[in-house]
């Protein structure tokens, strides 16, 4: 038993401030004695933690800053654990996890679909990544999953140096 509030409202949608004040007020409602985790605008380890202990909340959820960069989770809950961040997810870790994604998305919708909604991901995929502009023009163009692959080996190419 527990209870999640996003702090927007339906009709802010995803503009403006969530707002946490309401959240906390349930949360600390006496008669309130389930778990209240606490949602909206929490996009770093740091907020998480501000928001954590400012409102009280027994835990956070993470919405849309996990779309195309699920190390997230692991880089709250270790800062949250220890004041430390994590290193950043290699090259290496972020095309394993692009090719796995791909392949989901391939499989439950097709080729076609799959790769037409695997366009709005490959930016926070490889977000940060020097020099990554021309890649990433790439892979929204291409409209198989065989030009695709080629443009995944050649970023293994540059980035990696991997031959397959």
């Amino acid at each position: 038993k527990a209870i999640s509030i996003h702090g927007r409202t339906r009709s802010q949608m995803y503009k403006g401030e969530a707002d946490w004040s309401l959240i906390a007020a349930v949360k600390n409602n006496p008669r309130m004695h389930i778990p209240v985790f606490g949602n909206g605008d929490i996009k770093t380890p740091e907020k998480a933690k501000l928001y954590k202990e400012t409102y009280g909340v027994d835990g956070i959820m993470i919405g849309r800053a996990s779309i195309g960069y699920p190390w997230i989770f692991n880089e709250m809950k270790h800062f949250l654990n220890t004041g430390e961040h994590l290193a950043p997810p290699t090259m290496q870790e972020r095309l394993n996890v692009v090719k796995q994604h791909i392949d989901f998305a391939v499989r439950w919708k097709g080729e076609l679909v799959g790769l037409l909604e695997m366009r709005s991901h490959y930016g926070n995929y490889f977000k940060g990544t020097a020099n990554f502009r021309d890649y990433r023009s790439q892979l929204v163009r291409k409209g198989t999953l065989e030009e695709i692959n080629e443009v995944l080996y050649n970023i293994e190419q540059e980035y990696l140096g991997v031959s397959q």
